[in-house]
């Protein structure tokens, strides 16, 4: 198993994306991820095994895909966004083995499962996404549920999307999901993709910055540098360490163990892309560490932080 958890943006590069998660990277077995700026030309592959979710994360894109036993060289229109806090985005699910070339601007990200199963295309439009607002306080988070399996049939994958105001936590109370228990804990290998960016409402620096994507940025007459925190520890004997900066373009992976939190930096709004998957099950059940686990009892008890839901 890898012992390397996290990337900086471009380590991963491969054949023309920006960075590619897959069976190429030492120990990895069930999901993952490529992520592009089509700003520097189309990409394409053939996802051999492996089925797929299109996102776009800024900007818009165009799709050209065939499916194995279906006509060759349909085509659909993903509407985007000009950041990732403004709202759900259009998305496309494509079955295992289909071939796809993608164009347009801005960043996009295909979230992917290995799985023997091949289901029908579909078209996710973000009018249909379901936006849930969790937690409360300072552990309020917006979570886009895109590809969980009360929205989307699928073999394997489980995908979503969660954004946290700036001097919140999230992906909080720690947990984990990395045996398979049935009805109590399903192991699900996760790929986290994180984006950060100034926070909303606090005037010009907002305004100029939010939809910078480079870490220091100089607009408005400020500096920033967004940043959020993300931890993981073990479970069990299995070693697995993370205490990291986060910025825009970062991956972390997370085949085991405790995760959490994703501490928002105050005056810094995170986002995270999840993409997981498993050899069992497509459920997310998950186990509190019981040192935490009672904060999730105090949910109940306050309010959603009053800075959501971002692009409501």
């Amino acid at each position: 198993m890898t012992r390397k958890w996290t990337y900086r943006p471009g380590e991963l590069a491969r054949d023309g994306w920006g960075d590619v998660v897959d069976r190429g990277v030492p120990g990895w077995r069930h999901t993952a991820l490529r992520i592009a700026d089509l700003d520097r030309g189309p990409v394409s592959e053939r996802a051999s095994g492996r089925e797929s979710i299109i996102l776009p994360l800024t900007g818009e894109c165009e799709v050209r895909y065939s499916v194995p036993g279906a006509a060759p060289d349909a085509a659909v229109e993903l509407r985007g966004r000009a950041s990732v806090f403004d709202g759900p985005a259009d998305a496309l699910y494509l079955p295992i083995d289909a071939e796809y070339t993608l164009t347009g601007h801005g960043r996009v990200s295909v979230s992917q499962a290995y799985t023997d199963l091949r289901l029908p295309v579909e078209v996710i439009r973000r009018e249909s996404v379901p936006v849930e607002l969790r937690g409360s306080g300072n552990m309020s988070r917006q979570v886009h549920n895109f590809g969980t399996p009360a929205r989307l049939h699928a073999g394997a994958i489980i995908a979503c999307e969660v954004l946290t105001p700036g001097g919140c936590w999230s992906s909080y109370p720690t947990h984990k999901h990395d045996r398979d228990v049935p009805g109590v804990e399903t192991a699900l290998e996760e790929i986290y993709y994180f984006e950060v960016e100034v926070e909303r409402g606090l005037g010009g620096v907002a305004d100029a910055s939010a939809r910078a994507v480079d870490a220091g940025v100089e607009e408005a007459g400020h500096e920033a540098d967004p940043f959020a925190l993300f931890a993981t520890y073990p479970s069990d004997r299995r070693p697995i360490e993370i205490s990291a900066m986060v910025r825009t373009g970062d991956i972390a992976l997370v085949p085991y163990g405790y995760h959490g939190p994703v501490a928002a930096a105050p005056g810094y709004d995170a986002y995270y892309l999840n993409v997981m998957a498993g050899a069992g099950d497509r459920e997310w059940l998950i186990q509190d560490d019981p040192a935490h686990g009672w904060l999730r009892e105090t949910w109940d008890a306050g309010q959603i932080d009053a800075r959501l839901p971002f692009g409501g």
